[in-house]
């Protein structure tokens, strides 16, 4: 990677500024080097493993890509329409030299946000462990769970069914592929995004017609915005389905373990927060956390037995190599003894609403110093 101008290069400039140009570079080199010591003292498992963040980059990538080309095509048809094809075709080809949308949202650390990363993290955590799940189907005659409920008489959970099964192929689907047909982000992380890749496009385009350019790309960012529907996502879908099943206290410990075992953690997830009155994004969290002890706690509180709750720790521990499964089995039978009021009590204070907790957390942050 260059890092900086190339005397030789017919694009560089005549005259070379000599110790700017070195004290950039060892700007950059004490930026790189500061990056490389806190990633060494970083603790274990709080590392990204390889295989997490190739796939964290492909799906930052894929997301960001897929706004951008929606945004740049329809300024481009905007800017024609409006007698201006030159610029409209400008804006078909990023390169400037501010690098790729991606880059330079990073270099400005937007992408930095601890909402739209902790959500990305969580779902390429979710989709690998999801992917590695042990499958339970005994044989080619056995039905999947989540076809038998896509045949059941009940239309309204025959149809989110259809839908789970559905939405989830075209994850898996983009997720082998290493394409993402669109954001499939919750809609305030979507806003946020779209409105940024703007930005970033306008830096592509020379400052001459100004007025038409941003005009062009408030209403491709507007048509992005009005077109996005989180309510196709997995996890709304999943919420959706185990809403419509509606899961009686005697049917839940069933209905984990299937969904497990059919490598439906995405209804695993969903149904558990139903029964214990969270978000689908704090249940995921629970589920997808190495050492385990909110998920026993929330299966508690579902008042899952002893034996379901080591199913699930196992298959869990199959399909994610950060679990300890022989630090769960030292604690089961303290996790066995919580009672199911206990459990739920520990927990309540996650069925507030999130912005709720989060004013709460940054009010008492705020009053320690």
């Amino acid at each position: 990677m260059s890092v900086g101008p190339d005397p030789a290069s017919q694009d560089a400039p005549s005259r070379i500024d000599a110790a700017a140009w070195a004290e950039q570079a060892r700007g950059r080199a004490d930026a790189r080097l500061a990056v490389t010591i806190a990633d060494f003292f970083l603790d274990a498992d709080a590392r990204l493993d390889e295989r997490t963040r190739l796939r964290l980059a492909q799906v930052l990538d894929g997301i960001v890509g897929a706004i951008e080309t929606d945004i740049r095509r329809h300024a481009a048809r905007l800017l024609a329409n409006a007698g201006d094809p030159a610029r409209g075709e400008a804006i078909l080809k990023p390169g400037k030299p501010g690098g790729s949308v991606v880059a330079r949202l990073t270099r400005a650390r937007l992408l930095h946000d601890d909402a739209l990363m902790g959500e990305l993290v969580a779902r390429v955590r979710h989709d690998l462990i999801a992917d590695a799940l042990p499958i339970a189907i005994s044989g080619p005659d056995e039905s999947s769970l989540l076809v038998r409920l896509a045949s059941v008489p009940d239309s309204v959970v025959a149809s989110a069914a259809n839908a789970l099964l559905a939405s989830e192929s075209r994850r898996r689907s983009a997720n082998e592929a290493g394409t993402i047909a669109g954001s499939d982000l919750p809609a305030e992380l979507h806003h946020r995004l779209v409105w940024w890749i703007a930005a970033a496009i306008r830096g592509d385009v020379d400052d001459t017609g100004g007025a038409t350019v941003d005009r062009a790309l408030v209403d491709a960012a507007l048509r992005s915005l009005s077109a996005h529907d989180e309510g196709e996502r997995p996890e709304a879908v999943a919420m959706r389905l185990a809403g419509a099943i509606e899961a009686r206290p005697d049917e839940l410990a069933a209905l984990l373990t299937e969904a497990i075992g059919d490598r439906r953690l995405s209804l695993f997830v969903a149904v558990l927060a139903r029964a214990i009155g969270v978000e689908f994004e704090q249940a995921r969290r629970m589920t997808i956390e190495p050492d385990g002890d909110q998920l026993w706690i929330a299966l508690r509180a579902a008042d899952l037995d002893r034996p379901t709750i080591a199913r699930i720790a196992l298959a869990l521990s199959e399909a994610d190599p950060r679990r300890d499964i022989e630090a769960f089995a030292d604690s089961l039978d303290a996790i066995a003894a919580i009672s199911v009021a206990d459990a739920r009590a520990a927990l309540a204070p996650l069925s507030l609403h999130r912005d709720f907790r989060a004013a709460m957390r940054a009010l008492t942050r705020s009053e320690r110093r």
